[in-house]
């Protein structure tokens, strides 16, 4: 059996577990096992199907160790916000509620006319307004099934789930606990006051831990299950988090965009900035590795494109390819219609082509008829959303930035990344594509002491992966 650390990465469609080695300074990595996931309509509401994921996760680590695997630790990531309630014997009380479900519409107005505007809200978290902040969701909660929070005993946000399920610790780790919009920005732990204006019972937070805390092995019966025993390590469980970690940033002028179902385009600060100009421009203060400050604006992504991939997938039987897909758009390259990615319509449409032929209607634009058209419409959007965010970001910091460092699955379409570096002018450093399992992974290698830094591990990732350069093009190239 061979010793490595785990990461397991989950993300809104798809989950794999990763084993990570070093060898002769250079990081090795190898997928051991991949499953799906997706959200489905359970009681009224899109919801996490959370059960079969934490079967997942057991069945992954089962194929590690079937696979000559012993792992020494483990790490789960996921996405933000979601979370479940236990009760006080340990059993979930309701559903795992997706984000992308309704039941937050008209929340912040609410809070807003019930004395808490975004403002203060803002100036106390930093963080960003999105529909289905976790605040948001506990709120809807509270108003449709108030004795659920009645009941509960322990909030866990999703990766903290599974954790317990593996340990049988309940803690809630800090990058992910900051995108609650529940955790002061300065003082990095639950916002009591902000708590108790909000109506929700203090006694289900759990003390906030940082990345790199070990909690604990696993259970005797998940030793049972997978074979083997191994120590739960917290990663920045937010899938972001730690795909910055694993950006290999060549100087303090570069901003990073973590590539994937969202676009996630920022810099990292050590102190917040909560004025009210980053307000008015909605952008996150999320809280970071080594209390780092992840300063970024979500922008929606490639969930566009999968979205048009699957919905293509079920009008024809078969599934475009993604390089289908770019060389429809790259044939209509001249098409130049682009709406605002970042509108509510494109969440969770019935139909992204026809939201997206909708929104060109509604804005007087040429409306694209073909694939191809509708491919180069979304990505004229999210390139335009990305040199938007890079001025903004620029004007809000005070700083320059001179390279655009991608990262995540998105850094293999190298059709957006020019597309992107001539849209924001800069260099864009492409790789390594495995971005968020890989700062997963950082973080238990840092605490096993295969590196002594965060800088060291940066710099393996530059000896270990290919890092592909897009120049912006003049304007006569283009």
């Amino acid at each position: 059996m061979q010793s490595c650390i785990l990461a397991v990465d989950i993300g809104a469609s798809s989950g794999r577990h990763i084993v990570g080695t070093v060898q002769k300074g250079k990081l090795v990595l190898r997928e051991v096992y991949r499953f799906e996931n997706g959200v489905h309509r359970q009681n009224g509401h899109l919801c996490w199907d959370i059960e079969a994921l934490a079967r997942e996760v057991l069945n992954g680590l089962k194929a590690a160790h079937e696979a000559g695997y012993t792992p020494a630790t483990v790490g789960i990531d996921t996405w933000a916000v979601d979370f479940v309630l236990l009760d006080k014997n340990g059993r979930r009380l309701g559903d795992a509620v997706a984000y992308r479900d309704e039941r937050t519409e008209g929340v912040r107005d609410a809070l807003a006319a019930a004395g808490l505007p975004f403002a203060e809200h803002y100036a106390r978290t930093g963080i960003q307004y999105q529909p289905f902040n976790t605040a948001y969701q506990l709120a809807a909660l509270k108003t449709e099934h108030p004795e659920q929070l009645a009941d509960a005993e322990t909030f866990l946000m999703i990766p903290d789930y599974l954790n317990y399920l593996l340990c049988g610790v309940a803690a809630n780790e800090y990058t992910n606990a900051s995108t609650t919009a529940l955790v002061g920005a300065k003082s990095k732990d639950w916002d009591d006051e902000l708590i108790q204006k909000l109506g929700l019972p203090r006694k289900i937070f759990q003390k906030i831990l940082m990345p790199g805390t070990a909690l604990g092995h696993f259970t005797p019966q998940v030793q049972a299950f997978v074979g083997f025993d191994a120590e739960v390590v917290l990663p920045a469980t937010h899938d972001t988090g730690s795909a910055f970690l694993a950006v290999p940033a060549r100087d303090d002028e570069a901003a990073y965009l973590s590539s994937g179902t969202w676009s996630l385009l920022g810099v990292e600060n050590r102190q917040p900035i909560t004025t009210p100009e980053s307000c008015a421009a909605n952008f996150t203060n999320e809280g970071g590795y080594n209390y780092r400050f992840r300063y970024l604006k979500n922008i929606m992504g490639l969930w566009m494109i999968q979205s048009i991939r699957r919905e293509l997938g079920e009008a024809t039987g078969t599934r475009p390819s993604f390089p289908e897909l770019i060389a429809a758009a790259q044939g209509a390259a001249d098409f130049a219609s682009c709406v605002d990615p970042d509108d509510n319509r494109f969440l969770a449409p019935a139909s992204m082509i026809d939201e997206v032929k909708a929104a060109c209607r509604d804005t007087n634009q040429p409306v694209p008829q073909t694939t191809g058209e509708v491919m180069q419409c979304v990505y004229n959007s999210l390139t335009q959303d990305y040199r938007r965010a890079v001025q903004e970001l620029q004007t809000l910091t005070g700083r320059t930035y001179t390279s655009l460092n991608i990262v995540g699955g998105g850094s293999q379409d190298n059709y957006l990344n020019q597309l992107t570096a001539d849209a924001t002018g800069l260099t864009v450093f492409a790789g390594p594509t495995e971005g968020t399992a890989l700062g997963n992974l950082l973080v238990q290698m840092i605490r096993a002491g295969e590196f002594p830094d965060l800088a060291a591990a940066r710099a393996a990732i530059r000896h270990s992966f290919a890092i592909r350069e897009y120049k912006p093009k003049t304007k006569q190239e283009v």
